[in-house]
């Protein structure tokens, strides 16, 4: 029965290191193909050496290139959150004059009352 737990224990911890093992190895992958500096010839070469000696080449790549990885990463959520917001931006109808203008727009037709167009207002000059 003790031999049981011990070797659901030692399961347990090896399978934590696979998954640890597995993130960092995404996460450089990822890198990599995020990357503008180096080439393709490059890039190809790390994906090789890290199918060939897995191990040794993720501890190399955090060695060498992990400094970088951080900034990298800041850049592209920099770049992915400037495209959502002018997205939302489009998409919310523009500059506050105009979101004003469609607003009176509305009051004039009688969709919406005073104390609507004020709130839109105010939010569109927030």
């Amino acid at each position: 029965m003790s031999s049981n737990f011990w070797e659901f224990l030692w399961l347990i911890v090896w399978s934590f290191f696979l998954l640890a093992y597995l993130m960092v190895l995404f996460q450089i992958i990822a890198d990599l193909f995020r990357d503008r500096s180096i080439g393709g010839f490059a890039k190809a070469i790390w994906v090789i050496a890290l199918l060939v000696l897995p191990m040794l080449t993720a501890l190399i790549y955090l060695i060498v290139r992990g400094g970088g990885m951080h900034q990298r990463q800041v850049e592209q959520a920099q770049a992915m959150r400037s495209e959502a917001d002018a997205y939302i931006r489009n998409v919310a109808g523009g500059s506050p004059a105009e979101q004003i203008a469609s607003a009176k727009a509305l009051l004039d037709a009688g969709t919406i009352s005073q104390d609507e167009f004020a709130k839109l207002k105010s939010k569109a000059l927030a």
